[in-house]
């Protein structure tokens, strides 16, 4: 069995590109995960090499952006080659089939949007959703 699930963080925007002969989107991006325990002299955190496909790819590109915190899951490749010089190149990369966000847009680094206070609530105890704010949201 070849699962993985991970939860990090981008540290740059993604790649998007777009098959030339399909039109499919394909999103390559690294996360950064913490590590649970540290050893003396190692970093904690790790960073992995991640690609998605089709519908995740464009969940990549409307929403994930530096920083932004994902869980993902997906499986485990390898991709082993011979460079240009003739030495053997061995890499890893997580293929994504599934990511949602890992907190909330208003943690963390992020601005949060305007939204109401509790003293702007009509009185029925509601707030007033203010324009736009469902163009923010990702499960439109």
């Amino acid at each position: 069995m070849n699962k993985v699930i991970m939860i990090g963080r981008l540290i740059r925007d993604p790649e998007i590109r777009y098959g030339q002969e399909t039109g499919n989107v394909v999103a390559n991006f690294d996360i950064a995960v913490n590590r649970r325990f540290q050893r003396d002299g190692e970093p904690n955190v790790d960073f992995f090499r991640c690609i998605a496909f089709k519908k995740t790819a464009e969940f990549v590109e409307k929403y994930a952006v530096k920083g932004t915190k994902f869980a993902i899951w997906g499986s485990v490749q390898n991709e082993n080659y011979t460079n240009k010089e003739g030495q053997k190149v061995y890499s890893t990369k997580i293929v994504v089939d599934e990511m949602e966000f890992a907190e909330s847009k208003g943690s963390g680094d992020y601005q949060q949007s305007a939204r109401p206070t509790p003293s702007e609530a009509v009185g029925d105890g509601f707030m007033n959703i203010p324009e736009g704010l469902d163009e923010e949201l990702p499960f439109n």
